[in-house]
């Protein structure tokens, strides 16, 4: 088997597949339910194969787009800053070296149980459940669900 590509040999507190990651609530046969209901097909996952294969150099650069646009709203920026609203540096890595393995995981990974119960690891990251934890940063304690879902826009 081919092994995965990877933004970095080591991404601190990336644990895709392994024992620590979050069980998914959502089995296999919902999960189809969910891609067709938004008229995901498989020529959509071929797409996002070839655009995985492009991007693979650039996620850096993607993500740092990304997050410029985060920086410039304050009610979006607050989520990974300080108390004192200062910008982790340390957090800022970590947490941008697993967004651009994101990218890479939503184009070239199959869509199993290990995909999906990844989804709902970075799910809880985003709440007072995980959030924080994974690299021992005090923050905000959750990032609010309507903030995820506008963010969306962004991303696609």
């Amino acid at each position: 088997m081919e092994r995965p590509r990877t933004v970095a040999d080591k991404i601190p507190g990336y644990d895709y597949g392994s024992a620590n990651v979050a069980k998914s609530p959502i089995t296999l046969q919902e999960f189809e339910q969910l891609k067709h209901s938004a008229t995901f097909t498989e020529e959509d996952e071929h797409w996002l194969r070839v655009a995985g294969d492009i991007l693979a150099d650039q996620t850096e650069e993607l993500v740092g787009k990304w997050r410029e646009v985060i920086a410039a709203q304050n009610h979006l920026a607050r989520y990974s800053q300080k108390p004192d609203g200062e910008k982790d540096a340390r957090y800022s890595e970590r947490s941008g070296l697993r967004f651009q393995q994101w990218v890479l995981d939503t184009c070239l990974r199959p869509y199993d149980q290990d995909w999906l119960n990844y989804q709902q690891e970075m799910a809880l990251r985003h709440t007072s459940v995980k959030k924080n934890k994974t690299d021992n940063v005090r923050s905000a304690p959750t990032i609010h669900l309507r903030h995820v879902i506008a963010f969306n826009a962004v991303l696609g």
